[in-house]
């Protein structure tokens, strides 16, 4: 198996979880992914980096992050993955800082660079365009939106202008919306 394959094992063996939950988007499914199983454990992580990059490696883009939480474990794998090109990672708060030097995107600065979005898994797109919104205040410029797996946020992102990818749909994992 490639690490598409071994990704998605990863994924349907540690984070599919079965029962009732409530969306951050307010929905309500019989099933959760629950990707930080995945983006934080030691041996999908790399995984997560190497097919993040294959998935992007045609676009034009030194930065990758999104908002916190569920961006961070992927800038971080995509940083680490190697390739032909180095990448910068970046955290987006989802408010400013009240101290310190009050910035709402932390790492290296995005101002006036090519940054790639990314998400763990996205329903409704809202946080990852939160993200994409506060990059482009700072002088970013977006070059697209990727997640590991899509729940559907695919033509809400679209609809803001951006190109999306996704490394899974809920099908490949033998999912239903």
């Amino acid at each position: 198996m490639g690490d598409h394959d071994d990704l998605r094992k990863f994924i349907t063996d540690l984070a599919v979880v079965h029962g009732r939950v409530v969306l951050s988007s307010g929905r309500e499914a019989d099933w959760y992914v629950d990707l930080r199983r995945v983006t934080l454990h030691h041996e999908a992580a790399p995984l997560v980096g190497r097919v993040m990059r294959a998935l992007t490696a045609d676009w034009a883009y030194d930065a990758v992050g999104g908002l916190t939480l569920g961006a961070d474990p992927i800038a971080l794998s995509m940083l680490h993955a190697g390739g032909d090109r180095p990448l910068d990672a970046f955290v987006v708060r989802k408010a400013g800082k009240a101290h310190g030097l009050q910035r709402r995107i932390e790492g290296p600065d995005v101002s006036g660079r090519r940054v790639l979005a990314v998400e763990d898994t996205s329903t409704t797109g809202q946080s990852v365009l939160t993200a994409v919104e506060a990059l482009r205040e700072v002088g970013a410029e977006v070059v697209g939106v990727a997640v590991i797996v899509d729940r559907g946020a695919g033509d809400a992102v679209r609809a803001a202008g951006l190109p999306y990818r996704a490394a899974y749909t809920l099908a490949d994992l033998g999912l239903v919306a």
